[in-house]
């Protein structure tokens, strides 16, 4: 089976700074893009930022100038720093990968468990 591994996330202060990462474990082919959503209460799920299998990264207009998103193509593990925080980051975020298990795979959506990240003071 393929899991999505997170980790960081926590509460912190508007203007303060967290890092998440994300890293496949099990068995798998490719891993292809691997990008960060999150969602808040009452709210749709969305995009945060993404990043491409040579590292090409995409972030959303929201977050743009103070979230980054980072990929070591070795071990495809992906970073979502995130600085200068505000109350409206408040969210559950998600870790995102499409994954061929196998060769012949076209690939599938993963999804990891969510971290909490609570911006307030």
């Amino acid at each position: 089976q393929v899991h999505l591994v997170e980790s960081g996330g926590g509460l912190v202060q508007p203007g303060g700074s967290l890092r998440l990462s994300c890293a496949p474990s099990g068995t798998f082919d490719s891993v292809y893009v691997m990008g960060w959503y999150r969602q808040a209460p009452g709210k749709q799920r969305e995009l945060v930022a993404r990043i491409t299998s040579v590292g090409t990264p995409d972030v959303a207009d929201s977050v743009k100038g103070r979230f980054t998103i980072s990929r070591d193509l070795a071990n495809d593990t992906i970073w979502l720093q995130m600085n200068s925080l505000k109350p409206e980051d408040t969210a559950v975020y998600y870790c995102n990968a499409d994954i061929a298990v196998d060769y012949d795979d076209d690939g599938s959506d993963f999804w990891g468990q969510g971290t909490q990240v609570t911006v307030s003071s």
